[in-house]
């Protein structure tokens, strides 16, 4: 059983983890220590083991063996959804491929919840972990989303990050994706919760100015849809399988952009072949 944990705020447990977390037999976790304050919080006594990135592969045969035997087995993170940047997938893709039972029981997310605040559009996003940490592979990453926008990608993206790396990468992010709408999102649902909203370089200069601290999530918008620029990279793309006026059509019901200006565009693409 997946089992959601507040991401700050210990009253965003919901009754029905707490009841989980109570009743079962184990409770898997990264840190037994943090863990073991939540459930001293709540009173449950529940037996606790590790399970973390470097012991995960080594812990799978025997937690399956439980749950053959029939124990129930709680899986929690730090805080927040399991999975989700977190250990877990290589025990759940093992407990499926044995066909044991595995539930989960929803809560609280970080990175929806600072997509929620941000004020950036909500659909579709893509959320993408912790970006690398050193720079040459962080812009190589940040390049790669790049240019898969050029093909058309158009979400709102989503990271967390150091505090310590949030300039640089702030940096990174103005380089590689443009001056766009970004926010970021600092220690939700504690006490010092904030969210700071503004263009890439805006936000920059103030966390160059005022150090961030605590538990970081980024985010920036999508390309604008009439930037000149991603308008081609959408019509090239279309143009590559499709007539003109077939492309034409696709792009403007994409962008929301006027069908007679992008078949222009498209047929000067086409001409200039």
């Amino acid at each position: 059983m997946l089992v959601s944990t507040p991401i700050g705020n210990l009253g965003d447990i919901s009754a029905r983890a707490r009841q989980a977390l109570a009743t079962c037999d184990l409770i898997l976790c990264e840190d037994t220590r943090r863990t073991g304050r939540l459930l001293a919080a709540m009173d449950i006594h529940t037996r606790t083991d590790t399970l973390h990135d470097h012991n995960e592969d080594g812990k799978i045969p025997a937690v399956l063996r439980k749950l053959q035997a029939g124990q129930t087995i709680a899986l929690v993170s730090d805080a927040g959804t399991p999975l989700v940047s977190d250990p877990g997938y290589r025990l759940v893709r093992a407990a499926i491929a044995a066909e044991l039972a595995v539930s989960a029981v929803p809560g609280p997310n970080a990175a929806v919840t600072a997509l929620i605040l941000s004020g950036l559009p909500p659909l579709p996003f893509l959320f993408l972990g912790f970006p690398p940490p050193r720079p040459a592979a962080r812009r190589a990453a940040f390049s790669v989303l790049r240019a898969a926008e050029r093909a058309g990608l158009s979400s709102t993206l989503i990271w967390h990050e150091a505090p310590h790396r949030l300039p640089e990468t702030l940096s990174d992010v103005q380089e590689i994706f443009g001056n766009r709408s970004a926010a970021v999102a600092r220690e939700l649902t504690k006490r010092f919760e904030t969210v700071e909203r503004g263009t890439a370089s805006e936000l920059a200069t103030l966390f160059e100015r005022e150090p961030a601290r605590g538990e970081i999530t980024l985010l920036i918008g999508p390309p604008e849809t009439d930037d000149p620029e991603e308008l081609d990279a959408r019509l090239r793309a279309a143009l590559a399988t499709q007539t003109v006026k077939d492309a034409a059509a696709l792009v403007s019901t994409a962008t929301g952009l006027p069908r007679k200006l992008v078949y222009a565009r498209a047929l000067q693409i086409h001409e200039e072949g």
